[in-house]
């Protein structure tokens, strides 16, 4: 344990973090898992109940309704456990089905054994599921101690429906991400696109503005890093368009390739139609590489258009087509992309972000005991 961080951590009380872990990867398994690690390297003294373990045995997985008993069970006595054993339950929570499931017993269960219980709330859907959403689901959201968000995106959508929110950012690791020295490409520019391969990713724009890139640069190469139910769609989309030559499906790749990923690519491609705080836009940044994204959800609020990223409209493959080939082909604007990249994502670095989730911790423990 690194000197200080015990006198850090002395106060922080016994933190529980519900949430999934890779496999499969995803933004917030991702942070789940970095911040288990993280908090414990500060000496805290946190427990997991992850809400996504292995089937076992493995042939459940294989029977929808079956697969959910087992899971859920198994899941709900480990909450009432945990929950009686620690101060916080701090809940990693996302919309649709898996809030049902998840998050809302995990809060239910929080309150009923006495821990303080923080929505950390994610996904970029949240207006839409809390519109259509039974009541229940903004009165389990009031329970809270405390609710969480990444963004100011997510907090505005907290504000329309009547919810406080503060906000503790996403989590980049600097000592995993970091700038690579600029590529001399010649002509054969590599871009990567890090998002699954699900419809509100939209990679159908990423693969048409590609197309755009390979008429000026015939040597360019598009690597999308990603698993999900398009990929059929995709590879034929690929085929369409002349592309298969010169696009590679990863499928899964394991986080720690991601960084090679990045240190190997020129710029990124982010077509997302929904989105919170990306984390693939954080990596990104804090390896130097140039990023155009869609302007969908909380990006403008991570990045400024044409300072730390080029943003263009949600489902513009020709503006997101544009804008890498203006990358590609200006390298003093990479360069100002770069740099003010690598600043802006300090404030996403673990020394920012731990001392937030420090006073949270914190002040819900100095409630708890003021109140007996």
């Amino acid at each position: 344990m690194p000197a200080g961080t015990e006198a850090r951590a002395e106060a922080v009380p016994p933190v529980c973090i519900v949430g999934p872990l890779p496999p499969p990867s995803g933004g917030m398994a991702n942070q789940c898992e970095q911040l288990l690690r993280l908090l414990r390297q500060e000496g805290v003294q946190v427990e997991l109940v992850r809400n996504n373990p292995p089937y076992a045995p493995q042939w459940i997985a294989r029977v929808p309704g079956l697969r959910a008993v087992f899971r859920l069970l198994p899941y709900l006595a480990r909450l009432w456990g945990a929950a009686g054993r620690v101060q916080v339950m701090h809940v990693l929570a996302n919309s649709g089905w898996a809030w049902h499931l998840f998050a809302a017993p995990a809060v239910w269960i929080g309150r009923l054994r006495g821990a303080r219980v923080i929505v950390n709330y994610r996904g970029g859907n949240a207006d839409a599921f809390f519109s259509r959403a039974p009541r229940h689901v903004l009165a389990t959201l009031r329970l809270a101690h405390a609710r969480v968000t990444p963004s100011p995106f997510l907090q505005r959508v907290f504000a329309r429906h009547g919810l406080d929110a503060a906000i503790v950012p996403n989590i980049v690791d600097l000592s995993r991400f970091g700038p690579a020295p600029p590529r001399d490409f010649g002509d054969a520019p590599h871009l990567i696109v890090t998002r699954n391969l699900e419809p509100i990713y939209d990679i159908p724009t990423a693969l048409r503005a590609f197309a755009r890139v390979r008429g000026a640069w015939p040597g360019a190469r598009l690597t999308v890093a990603g698993s999900g139910p398009e990929r059929t769609a995709l590879e034929a989309l690929t085929a369409e368009l002349g592309l298969q030559g010169c696009v590679r499906y990863t499928g899964r790749i394991d986080n720690a390739e991601i960084p090679a990923l990045y240190a190997s690519a020129d710029c990124m491609l982010n077509p997302s139609t929904v989105d919170n705080m990306p984390i693939s836009i954080l990596e990104a940044l804090a390896s130097g590489v140039p990023v155009v994204s869609t302007r969908a959800g909380g990006i403008p609020d991570m990045v400024a258009h044409e300072v730390s990223a080029l943003l263009v409209p949600v489902g513009d493959a020709e503006a997101l087509g544009e804008q890498a080939l203006r990358v590609l082909a200006d390298r003093a604007l990479a360069g100002r992309l770069r740099a003010a990249g690598g600043e802006a994502v300090a404030a996403y670095a673990w020394p920012a972000v731990r001392e937030k989730w420090f006073a949270v911790y914190r002040r819900l423990a100095a409630r708890a005991a003021s109140t007996g």
